[in-house]
């Protein structure tokens, strides 16, 4: 009896690819553009499952804005390196005839929160001051 194939939703199966590259990281990838700590945050699969946008957040970023844009560089450069590894990982692990194509993208959305922060906070400063 051949092996069923499973059926999921595309948040389901977002959710199961970004499990699945996150326990590579830790264990089967080896590239050294991909060390430190780097997590993916989020996965968005299209409704057809042909493309899965993995959302990567490099959590251990130091130095200048230049020295910053490298390593993300590196970092996406790495995974494009590993990409047919971990596609083949997710049809062999989730069943599927047809793994999706995988796209990565840096996850910006810290420093969207931090950015949003700083103007509530001069917002805030700007009204203590108008008030006095």
């Amino acid at each position: 009896m051949a092996a069923q194939k499973k059926h999921y939703r595309q948040g389901r199966l977002g959710e199961e690819i970004k499990k699945l590259i996150s326990d590579m990281l830790l264990k089967d990838i080896k590239d050294p553009r991909l060390e430190g700590i780097i997590s993916i945050s989020d996965v968005e699969v299209t409704r057809d499952n042909s493309y899965a946008t993995c959302y990567v957040m490099i959590l251990d970023m130091t130095g200048d804005e230049e020295e910053k844009a490298q390593r993300e560089e590196d970092v996406l450069d790495g995974f494009y390196s590993v990409k047919g590894l971990i596609r083949k990982e997710i049809g062999a692990k989730m069943k599927l005839h047809h793994a999706p194509d995988l796209i990565f993208k840096i996850d910006r959305s810290m420093e969207y929160g931090e950015h949003i922060d700083s103007v509530l906070a001069q917002l805030k400063l700007e009204e203590e001051d108008n008030e006095d």
